[in-house]
C-alpha cells in the first residue's frame, strides 16, 4: 500500500468483497486526531473494515439477504483511539505513563524508554546503575550513546530504543523484513473443517455471538481486539500469570466484555487443554516465540485444537533481526521514524494517539472476523487459520500513506499536544462532513466492579449492530478459568 490509509485497501488486504464497500458511509471530522501523518484516515479505515468484517459475518448468519450499513464516524473513532486518556475511575484520571516511560537526551541523540510494569522499571534501572529516580537516570543517560543504550536495556530484558529518522529506520534490517510482508499475513493452518457456526436471530445483531475466545494478550493492541470481539457477542476468557498482573487501569480501560483469570501455564497446562478444546480463536500478544514452551505456538495450537483461528500481534513481527523483541507503540513510534517526522529539531514528538497499537487491535478483530467469514461460508470452508499483525508494519504503512499537504504549516510536536493541522477531505459515498467538538458525544458512564466508570464507547458500528458492550470491567483475575 502507498495511498492515503483507506477502508477499500485494508478490505482488500482483508480479502473482502470490494462490493461491499458500497454499504461503508463516513462522517468526516475536521479537528480528528490532527497530526502531520494520515492518523485520522488510518483509523478510520481500520475502524471502517473491522466493522464491515462485522455487519457481513452478522449478515450470513443471520440469513440476510443484504449486509448491514456501516457507519464510520471520526468522531466516535477518534474519541475510542484516545480512550485510555478519557477513562475516569471513580472521577480518578489514570496516569498515562510512568515516571520513567519518557523521551531522554543521550550524548549522540534521543533514546525513549518504557517502563510502566515493574519488571521492565527494575531491568531498566538495574542495567543504568542507579535509583528509581528520574533525576538518576537522566544523568545516567546524557553521556552514553543512543545504540549502546538501547542495546545493553535490551540486554537485560529491559526496553529502550534509539529514536531513529524515516531513512535510518528504512536501513534497518528489520524494516527489510517487513517490506517483504502484507499488513494482514494470512496462513492456512490445517485442513479441519472448522465448527458450524449456529445461526441468528433478533437483535441486537451479535456477529460473534456463541464463539469463544481466549485472550493471551497485553498492552494494547491485543486487548482492544478482543474487547472489540466481545462486543460483538463472543465470549472473551483473558487469562494472565499469576505473577503479571495488569495494571488495574489498564484492565479498565480494556477489559469491557470479557472475563479474567489468572493461569500459570507452566502447571497449568490440563486446565489450559480443556479451555483450548472448547475454544474458536485463541489470540497472543506475546513477544513472538514467548509462548512456543508452553505448547502454543500456532501450529501446536491448530495440532492440539485443528480448525482453529490463530490470531498474533506483536511490536515488530514474527521475523527478521527484531522478531524476538519485546515492545510498544511509543517505542515503535521511536524506531520507525514516526516520532521524528511529528517532532521537531528540538525534540521528538508523538502521534495524537497510540494509533498503531489501536489501529493494529481493530486490523485483528477484523482479520479473526474475515477468518470465520471464510471458515463457515467461503469457497474453501473450513481449515484452521492463523492471522498475524505487527505495529511496525502497521507504522510503515501509515507512513507509506502522504502526509496531509498543508502539514508544513503544522506546529511541530502536534502530535503530541494535541494541536496541528488537519484535512478535510470529501467524504465516502452517503458521508458527511462535520465538526470535531470534542470528546463527550463519544463518552458513557457505568458502574463497574472496580469502581465508577467514565468510558469511551464503541466505534464499530453498523445498523442493528451492538451499541455498548453487555458488561463493563469486572476485577482483573477474579475469574474461574472455565468456560
Amino acid at each position: 500500500m502507498t495511498a492515503m490509509p483507506d477502508i477499500g485497501s485494508v478490505w482488500g488486504e482483508l480479502g473482502g468483497d470490494p462490493a461491499l464497500l458500497a454499504r461503508v458511509s463516513t462522517v468526516v471530522r475536521p479537528g480528528a486526531l490532527p497530526a502531520r501523518l494520515p492518523v485520522r484516515e488510518l483509523a478510520r479505515a481500520c475502524v471502517g473494515a473491522c466493522a464491515l468484517a462485522a455487519a457481513e459475518l452478522g449478515a450470513h448468519r443471520a440469513g440476510r439477504a443484504g449486509v448491514p450499513r456501516v457507519t464510520v464516524d471520526d468522531g466516535a473513532v477518534a474519541t475510542a483511539f484516545t480512550g485510555e486518556r478519557h477513562l475516569l475511575v471513580d472521577g480518578r484520571a489514570p496516569q498515562a505513563f510512568a515516571p520513567l516511560s519518557r523521551f531522554w537526551r543521550t550524548a549522540d541523540g534521543w533514546v525513549r524508554t518504557h517502563a510502566n510494569y515493574p519488571h521492565h522499571r527494575a531491568r531498566l534501572v538495574r542495567t543504568l546503575g542507579v535509583p528509581e529516580d528520574p533525576a538518576a537516570v537522566e544523568s545516567a543517560l546524557r553521556d552514553r550513546l543512543t545504540l549502546e543504550v538501547e542495546e545493553t536495556v535490551y540486554a537485560a530484558g529491559g526496553l529502550a530504543v534509539a529514536l531513529r529518522t524515516p531513512a535510518e529506520w528504512a536501513a534497518h534490517g528489520q524494516a527489510a523484513a517487513l517490506a517483504t510482508r502484507p499488513l494482514v499475513e494470512h496462513v492456512r493452518l490445517d485442513t479441519t473443517r472448522a465448527r458450524a457456526l449456529p445461526p441468528l436471530d433478533g437483535t441486537p445483531l451479535l456477529p460473534a455471538a456463541g464463539l469463544r475466545v481466549l485472550d493471551l494478550t497485553r498492552v494494547l493492541a491485543g486487548p482492544v481486539a478482543t474487547r472489540t470481539l466481545a462486543l460483538l457477542g463472543a465470549d472473551v476468557l483473558r487469562l494472565d500469570a499469576p505473577h503479571l498482573p495488569e495494571l488495574p487501569d489498564q484492565h479498565a480501560d480494556t477489559g469491557f466484555g470479557k472475563r479474567s483469570a489468572t493461569l500459570d501455564l507452566a502447571v497449568g497446562g490440563d486446565r489450559f487443554a480443556e479451555l483450548l478444546a472448547a475454544a474458536d480463536v485463541v489470540v497472543t500478544g506475546y513477544r513472538p516465540g514467548a509462548l512456543d514452551r508452553f505448547g502454543l505456538s500456532p501450529e501446536a495450537l491448530a495440532e492440539r485444537r485443528p480448525g482453529l483461528v490463530v490470531a498474533q500481534v506483536s511490536a515488530w513481527g514474527a521475523y527478521g533481526p527484531w522478531g524476538g523483541r519485546r515492545g510498544f507503540d511509543s517505542l515503535v513510534q521511536v524506531a520507525t521514524g514516526i516520532a521524528a517526522v511529528e517532532g521537531s529539531p528540538q525534540r521528538p514528538g508523538a502521534l495524537p494517539a497510540q494509533a498503531l497499537d489501536h489501529g493494529t487491535g481493530y486490523l485483528l478483530a477484523a482479520a479473526v472476523l474475515r477468518a470465520l467469514t471464510e471458515q463457515a461460508y467461503g469457497d474453501a470452508a473450513g481449515r484452521g487459520r492463523l492471522v498475524r499483525l505487527a505495529l511496525a508494519r502497521t507504522a510503515a504503512w501509515l507512513q507509506d500513506g502522504s502526509h496531509r499537504p498543508e502539514d508544513g504549516a503544522a506546529a511541530h510536536g502536534a502530535g503530541a499536544d494535541g494541536a496541528g493541522a488537519d484535512g478535510g477531505e470529501a467524504p465516502g459515498a452517503g458521508g458527511r462532513v462535520a465538526p470535531y467538538d470534542g470528546p463527550a458525544p463519544w463518552l458513557a458512564e457505568t458502574d463497574s466492579p472496580v469502581g465508577r466508570l467514565r468510558y469511551a464507547r464503541p466505534a464499530v458500528s453498523f445498523a442493528d449492530g451492538p451499541h455498548d458492550w453487555a458488561r463493563p470491567p469486572g476485577l482483573w483475575g477474579a475469574d474461574a478459568a472455565r468456560w
